[in-house]
């Protein structure tokens, strides 16, 4: 009798799961998408993705599906592109029709849609529209944004000078100065490197981007229903954000108390005196709620990508010394000791801007790019992609192209030099994204790479007493980040 009863119980879990397998089949294959991977009801296909190596699982699917496949990332469809003209066609040809932004589910519980990397539609365009100006005339005629950085880089050079050499993991000195930078312009000040609370808070931004990348963080995109209610360190995530959010809080509260609207001193008081001539104005979206947020999300995205892209650039010139020889003459040559770089520098020095790119094209910080949607239902290379479909059109393969860089894989400034020594830029060059929704502080943080990696080789010699491999400098194309290993270097006095 029992027996009996098990094999029913096995035969009405097979026929139910044959049933729902075959409803979903047909579900699946009714729809126009890009062609994929087979996915599974509940979990899609997470079976297709190698343990925390979405990135390298994702690339060799290109290589059976193409330049545009669809996954399931669990009941979602999601379209992935490769390659720089696939990319350009989206973001730059139809820029317009994918100009919204996908999904991110391992912060999407926070921002909930708000802030200028989050939004979409009008008030994405306002928000934008704010920053990029605020920016672009930040300070009313006081300090530069190029004076506040290279105020900033005396303080870091100070710093190093001060471990007499001694090796040091560089993680939470760039952390503490490329912060400093993103707060003079976001706060209207910066905070000493002693400053143990404001060690702390960069280093959860640090924290918060490792998660994201990460085998957690790549299962909470991949399954999103799933992981929102299973415990693990991805959920640490959403901790980080409101313990920063709590301090974003804090120092409105205080610019709040003391703003001079004839005065702004920095990006808090321009959204502040925003909110007020927007008062009456039903559908603004300057308030408290997306400033706070706002701040958040310019905070993060200035400090940990930046310092990121920093740490791999001394990694890869402690292991091609001969690289780093070659700068230090052309800072001799340019610059000389005795004076701060500047940015009308870089003209003069090709050498430094093609390392400097060529260290932004290897060490790829956002692989996946952020995902876009389209504002309505596109038809694209004879496919049907429905509105609020996530697109990932992955930086990767851009900054991979063969078509654009002959060695992909190895780390060469000859990417961006030609035949006459002069800087040149391929198209398919885009870390910071392209189209409408470049990355707003490009321009910010093509000055801090110069700025900063100048002045420390034009002090500095980088030594090491660990001999790195090609594997070791290599970035790891995990999931959502990409940030290098863990190492020690010296600063030796130039």
């Amino acid at each position: 009798m029992e027996m009996t009863i098990y094999i029913i119980l096995i035969l009405t879990i097979l026929i139910s799961y044959m049933f729902l397998y075959s409803t979903w089949n047909t579900f699946y294959r009714n729809k126009n998408l890009p062609p994929g991977p087979m996915p599974l009801p509940i979990i899609g296909n997470v079976l297709h993705i190698h343990k925390g190596e979405l990135v390298k699982s994702l690339n060799q699917l290109k290589e059976k599906y193409g330049s545009i496949y669809t996954l399931y990332f669990g009941s979602r469809p999601v379209v992935i592109l490769c390659g720089y003209q696939m990319v350009k066609e989206v973001l730059v040809d139809r820029g317009e029709e994918f100009s919204d932004r996908g999904r991110l589910p391992t912060v999407d519980r926070f921002f909930k849609g708000h802030g200028v990397i989050f939004a979409n539609g009008e008030n994405w365009k306002q928000l934008r529209r704010f920053t990029l100006t605020t920016f672009r005339n930040f300070g009313m005629g006081k300090r530069s944004i190029e004076e506040r950085i290279q105020e900033e880089v005396q303080f870091l050079i100070e710093e190093l000078r001060n471990l007499r050499q001694s090796p040091v993991n560089p993680t939470n000195i760039l952390l503490q100065s490329m912060s400093n930078v993103a707060c003079s312009v976001l706060f209207g000040q910066r905070f000493d490197y002693k400053d143990l609370k404001f060690l702390k808070i960069v280093q959860n931004f640090n924290e918060a981007f490792r998660l994201m990348g990460s085998t957690w963080g790549q299962l909470h995109d991949l399954m999103p229903e799933i992981l929102d209610y299973i415990p693990g360190p991805h959920q640490n995530i959403d901790t980080i954000l409101h313990e920063q959010l709590e301090y974003v809080s804090e120092r409105v509260k205080l610019n709040q108390e003391t703003l001079d609207p004839s005065n702004p001193r920095d990006y808090i008081d321009c959204f502040l005196i925003k909110m007020i001539q927007e008062s009456q104005n039903p559908t603004s979206q300057f308030n408290i709620k997306t400033l706070l947020l706002n701040i958040v999300q310019l905070f993060f995205a200035g400090t940990e990508t930046v310092s990121g892209t920093l740490r791999h650039g001394l990694l890869l010139l402690l292991h091609y010394p001969e690289i780093q020889e070659k700068l230090h003459n052309e800072i001799d040559k340019v610059i000389g000791s005795n004076r701060l770089p500047s940015v009308e520098d870089r003209s003069k020095m090709p050498y430094m801007d093609a390392v400097i790119h060529e260290i932004q094209r290897f060490s790829d910080v956002l692989p996946l790019n952020l995902p876009h949607t389209p504002v309505r239902d596109i038809e694209f290379h004879g496919y049907t992609i429905p509105k609020g479909t996530d697109v990932y059109p992955m930086l990767f393969w851009c900054l991979r192209d063969p078509d654009f860089f002959k060695n992909p894989e190895k780390f060469d400034p000859g990417h961006f030099l030609d035949d006459n020594g002069c800087l040149k830029a391929p198209d398919a060059f885009v870390p910071f994204s392209t189209g409408k929704r470049v990355c707003a502080g490009e321009g910010l943080a093509r000055m801090e790479l110069f700025l900063f990696l100048t002045t420390i080789l034009q002090n500095f010699k980088l030594t090491s007493k660990t001999t790195f491999t090609n594997a070791d400098v290599k970035p790891k194309l995990t999931g959502f980040s990409n940030i290098p290993i863990a190492y020690e270097l010296s600063f030796v006095p130039r």
